[in-house]
């Protein structure tokens, strides 16, 4: 089944509330999908700077000296924020590639999660209420952000298998439904140079678009082209640096709802995911149509 939900803040006075507002509507999509839930979070970027989200099932261990190691190793200064399982690296934005192939080299039970100037992807297995907890998601300010919490179905139950899934600098995606023609372009894909860890079958949805989008492609064309690319149905809901998108299959199977104000825009899996949202009472609901990109920046 899986639950999905996504807030894309219009009113700057709202940033504040994102990890807040984010949690309260992935808790009520437990029932959903309760072994495991991811939240991306777009907050606030340095300029110059990036940032890597990586987790471990050691922290103590992994993260003691990590940020100081990483450091030495790819001659920049590296900071490092840790949040439970999670450890935040801030450093120079010309160093990520340089840091990425440096990690495995220095911690073999560390995992990237995401890179990127603005975004931090926190995700676990466990309840979303739990996992939402581990971070103090609801503490967190953003512009927009995206949640999932997963009932698996094609792989296993583990901390990669959850979504978001990112394969490219600030993007992310979360993914409702099943693809049938992931094996095949995940090689393809592979091929191109895309980097794919997992056999889930969202990571190949999430690296298609990020290939797309570099070989020239808008999130809004590359989510178009998806609709002839990806064999299978599904719910996607898309977040780059700047921006918010949706979209689903043809079919449109799977449930999904949005909600616009002059405030937010917000998708759910469901209607009661977007109840406690401020101004919910006035805005304008509705089912995203089939084969139909939906897409806002700032």
């Amino acid at each position: 089944m899986c639950g999905i939900v996504g807030l894309f803040l219009k009113d700057r006075s709202l940033e504040p509330r994102l990890g807040a507002l984010l949690t309260d509507m992935l808790v009520t999509m437990t029932d959903r999908g309760p072994d495991s839930a991811g939240i991306a979070i777009y907050g606030g970027e340095a300029a110059g700077s990036a940032k890597l989200t990586v987790q471990s099932d050691d922290p103590q261990t992994d993260f003691a000296t990590l940020a100081e190691e990483l450091g030495s190793v790819i001659d920049a200064a590296v900071s490092g924020a840790v949040k439970d399982s999670h450890i935040v690296l801030t450093l120079p934005a010309d160093k990520v590639a340089a840091a990425r192939q440096a990690l495995p080299e220095l911690r073999q039970g560390v995992r990237v999660m995401s890179t990127g100037a603005a975004m931090e992807i926190y995700k676990e297995v466990g309840l979303p209420r739990d996992v939402a907890a581990r971070f103090a998601v609801s503490q967190m300010s953003g512009s927009h952000g995206i949640g999932h919490t997963r009932m698996a179905t094609e792989s296993a139950v583990t901390t990669l298998g959850a979504h978001p899934f990112s394969t490219g600098l600030d993007q992310c995606l979360v993914h409702n439904g099943s693809l049938s023609n992931h094996n095949a372009l995940r090689r393809k894909l592979r091929r191109e140079g895309i980097h794919i860890e997992t056999e889930n079958d969202t990571e190949v949805g999430a690296a298609y678009l990020t290939w797309k989008m570099q070989t020239g492609s808008s999130l809004g064309e590359a989510l178009k082209s998806s609709l002839e690319a990806l064999d299978g149905f599904f719910t996607f809901v898309v977040g780059t640096k700047d921006g918010f998108g949706v979209v689903r299959d043809p079919i449109a199977c799977k449930p999904a709802v949005m909600a616009e104000t002059d405030q937010y825009v917000a998708f759910g899996s469901e209607y009661r995911a977007l109840v406690n949202l401020p101004g919910i009472e006035t805005a304008r609901v509705w089912e995203p149509e089939p084969a139909t990109v939906y897409f806002w920046n700032h």
